[in-house]
Formats: C-alpha cells, sequence, structure tokens
C-alpha cells in the first residue's frame, strides 16, 4: 500500500504480477458489477448524517457516519432540514436537486468499506455491487430502450437483456446500501419516501435475495428511471486479482424527499463529501480509495454541479480501463492506461510482461 497517499495496493500484488508473467495464474473471469456515484448541490436535503456534531464526533473517533480520521476533510458547516416534497414529484434528469446555492458545491455519498471485508477492506467507495441473474427479468421501463443502453455501455446490441441486468444492478444496489431508490409510479415521477417498515422489510429481502428486483418493482406498481442514470466510467479489476469486476460507474442525483442511509452491513462509515474535500483528504494517506474511486472524483471535482455532471455523462469515454504490468530495467512497472498517478514501480521482478 502506498505511504504517501491513500491508493489501495494489496501487498501480494507483485508476487500474483510475478505469477501471471510467469505465465502460471490464469485470470479470473470478471463479474460483470454496477456502482453509483449518488450526487446533490449544496447540504439541502441532508439525511440529517453530516452535523457539525458528527464532524466533531469524528475528529475524536467515534462518528457514526463520517470519515474518522483525525483530519479528515471538512463537511458542510451547516445542515438545515430539507424541504418538505410532494407525493410522487415530478422529477426530470436535468433537475432533481437544485435548491442549495452553487456556492455550496457539489457534493457526492461515499462509504467506507469494514476493515474486515476481503476486498479493499477500509477504503471509501460508492454504493454498489455485482449484477444478479434476476436482475435480467422484465421490469417496467422509463428512460432510453434497453438497447440504446446496451450500445451506451460498450456492449453489442444483441445485449439489451444484459444491459437491463447493469442498469438494474445499479439502481437496485443504491436502493440496498443507501435507501435511495431510482424509481417511481409513473414514467415521470420518483418516490418522495422510502422510510418506513415496509420498505425496510423489502430492502431486507432483497439483500437476501429472497426478492428479486422485478418482483419488488412489480409488487410496488413501479417505474425503473433509466434516464435519471448517467453512465460515467468503466473499470476492470487488473488480471493478477482473484476478485475480479468489470464495473460501470453510474452518476445520479438524489431524488428530492428520498434521504441516504447507512444501510450496508458492508459499511462502517457514510458521508456527503465535496469531491475535491474527499481527493484532498487522500493525496495526505488520510482516506484510502481504489484507483477507479479517486480517479472518478478527480473528475467530479471539475464540474460545479448536478446538472453539470449529468451533461458531461452522455459524452464520456467508456473505454475500460485495465491495469496493465510489464518488466522495465529490473522494475515491475504496474500502471492504468490514462491514469499515471497510479503507476508503481516495484524493484526486483523477475519474469516476462503481462497485459
Amino acid at each position: 500500500m502506498s505511504t504517501t497517499n491513500g491508493q489501495w495496493y494489496p501487498p501480494e500484488w507483485p508476487e500474483r504480477i510475478r505469477l501471471l508473467s510467469a505465465g502460471e495464474l490464469t485470470p479470473v473471469t470478471p463479474r460483470r458489477a454496477a456502482t453509483v456515484l449518488l450526487l446533490r448541490d449544496g447540504p439541502d436535503g441532508t439525511d440529517g448524517q453530516d452535523t457539525p456534531q458528527d464532524a466533531q464526533d469524528a475528529r475524536n473517533g467515534d462518528g457514526e457516519h463520517s470519515p474518522d480520521e483525525l483530519d479528515a476533510p471538512e463537511r458542510f458547516d451547516t445542515v438545515p432540514e430539507p424541504a418538505e416534497a410532494p407525493e410522487g414529484p415530478e422529477t426530470s434528469p436535468e433537475g432533481l436537486r437544485n435548491g442549495a446555492g452553487a456556492a455550496d458545491g457539489l457534493a457526492v455519498y461515499m462509504l467506507r468499506r469494514r476493515a474486515s471485508m476481503a476486498f479493499a477492506g477500509g477504503a471509501y467507495a460508492y454504493p454498489g455491487g455485482s449484477v444478479d441473474p434476476r436482475d435480467e427479468r422484465m421490469v417496467t421501463w422509463a428512460g432510453p430502450s434497453r438497447a440504446q443502453w446496451a450500445r451506451r455501455l460498450g456492449l453489442d446490441p444483441s445485449e439489451a437483456t444484459q444491459a437491463q441486468a447493469i442498469v438494474c444492478a445499479a439502481v437496485r444496489e443504491t436502493f440496498e446500501e443507501a435507501g435511495v431508490l431510482l424509481a417511481g409510479p409513473t414514467p415521470h415521477t420518483v418516490v418522495a419516501d422510502t422510510t418506513g417498515d415496509d420498505w425496510e422489510a423489502d430492502r431486507a429481502a432483497l439483500v437476501a435475495r429472497d426478492l428479486s428486483f422485478a418482483e419488488f418493482l412489480d409488487r410496488r406498481g413501479l417505474v425503473l428511471r433509466s434516464d435519471l442514470l448517467g453512465c460515467w466510467a468503466r473499470w476492470i479489476t487488473p488480471e493478477f486479482e482473484p476478485r475480479r469486476y468489470d464495473t460501470w460507474f453510474f452518476v445520479a442525483a438524489l431524488p428530492r424527499g428520498q434521504r441516504t442511509r447507512n444501510a450496508s452491513t458492508e459499511a462502517d462509515r457514510t458521508v456527503w463529501i465535496r469531491p475535491g474535500d474527499a481527493a484532498d483528504g487522500y493525496d495526505r494517506g488520510e482516506l484510502l480509495m481504489m484507483p477507479p474511486t479517486i480517479a472518478t472524483l478527480r473528475q467530479l471535482a471539475a464540474h460545479g454541479s448536478v446538472a453539470d455532471v449529468l451533461a458531461a455523462a452522455a459524452d464520456r469515454d467508456l473505454t475500460p480501463v485495465l491495469a496493465q504490468a510489464r518488466v522495465e530495467n529490473g522494475e515491475l512497472v504496474l500502471s492504468w492506461p490514462g491514469h499515471d498517478e497510479f503507476t508503481k514501480h516495484i524493484p526486483g521482478a523477475t519474469g516476462g510482461p503481462s497485459a
């Protein structure tokens, strides 16, 4: 692991790279996955997680929902109560949350994976997870067609069903891990509230895989709002890592009236934070992150609002980013194409190069 910043770097990687280079390691086929960069403009509509007291608790090491590093990046100083939202609010991808002033800045929702997790324990990430085969089951759908999504995701047009599964996984995992649901009773609305015992029972059933996402939507008469998602990036876990994922990163705005909460058993902290502040914490070595996480944070930091991010998503290059390893001057060089900041030089390498 890096000692100068927060880059997640498993100590077993050099040996696994050498085994792969020597032809002694067979790459695992990556599982398809989706993750969502949930966004809002400023501190309005907060879920009650990020308060001045939370920030103080975090510094004292007992914060419930904020990064608990001693000098973690500052969050918002004040947290007004969210405005009441009407039932089934009219919602468009251009402006889900426009209530805050631009000076408050764009914020992204992040969670910290428990240190006990086998993969990227202790790292900050976004809600997300693997595609469930049942995500291919037909659902009531709003937004671009499944074939259009297949083209956007870089799949063959014949893979429309698989494209639906990836989009469904993004929406499902966001509900499972953050309690936020990008669906509504009509193609032009979203649910205004996902709290309550009945919602929690359904969420728990989805997590346990006792209930498919299609069954959940059908039972509640909901339409999946694929138009509220924009696809931002695609990263594939390196070939030498045994837990591999082919992951699409989506962006979406927090629907008006809904509140995030730490609903994931895999996370011990959650926070709404400005992308630039999170990146600063990574640069200081205080916030641990995988390369895709910090890369997307730096990209978000260049935008001033949710609307800007959603508009930019349409033109994003979704060429998969896959790490490469090569031997150069007696060193093993690990790099991510297009992302020079993650390059690692490992002395004493042996064996041939790998891609």
